[in-house]
């Protein structure tokens, strides 16, 4: 397990599922806003190399996600998106992802699970990505959403 700032941070199943734990400073409500209004999702979505340059979402059981990363070097973009599972208002999100294939569908597909619990007016975020295909993919989630989530942090600061 590896521990950054606030966050923690470990991998099972052969490394291939992805866990980060991690409290931000702002109650549930706010937590769980900027995971779902695409709105603030472009404030904070994606590493700081690859910010994110476009965020729908219809957040219900069923409904779609897609957003778009832009790389700040290149321009490269990296197109990925999913259906939402469950649902729970300040409290859970699960979700699959799946970046775009070069022929446009989707490729290898995880399950996203996102926990949030109320610490006295600050919000415990669990964070789980199963099951990846490779301990590289998996540690290429790890760096681009801690990235993604100190960003995060920056907004509540």
């Amino acid at each position: 397990m590896v521990q950054n700032n606030n966050a923690e941070i470990a991998t099972t199943a052969a490394g291939r599922v992805l866990t980060i734990n991690r409290v931000f400073n702002a109650p549930c409500p706010l937590v769980f806003k900027a995971f779902t209004d695409p709105k603030r999702m472009l404030q904070w979505l994606g590493p700081r190399d690859y910010p994110a340059s476009f965020v729908e979402a219809d957040v219900r059981p069923g409904g779609k996600w897609r957003a778009c990363l832009d790389s700040a070097a290149s321009g490269e973009q990296l197109w990925h998106g999913g259906t939402y599972h469950e649902v729970v208002p300040d409290r859970r999100l699960v979700f699959t992802f799946a970046w775009d294939q070069e022929d446009g569908k989707a490729g290898m597909e995880t399950l996203v699970r996102i926990d949030f619990e109320d610490l006295a007016g600050m919000t415990k975020m669990q964070f789980q990505q199963s099951e990846f295909d490779t301990v590289e993919n998996c540690d290429g989630h790890r760096m681009g959403w801690n990235s993604a989530f100190d960003r995060l942090e920056e907004l509540f600061a």
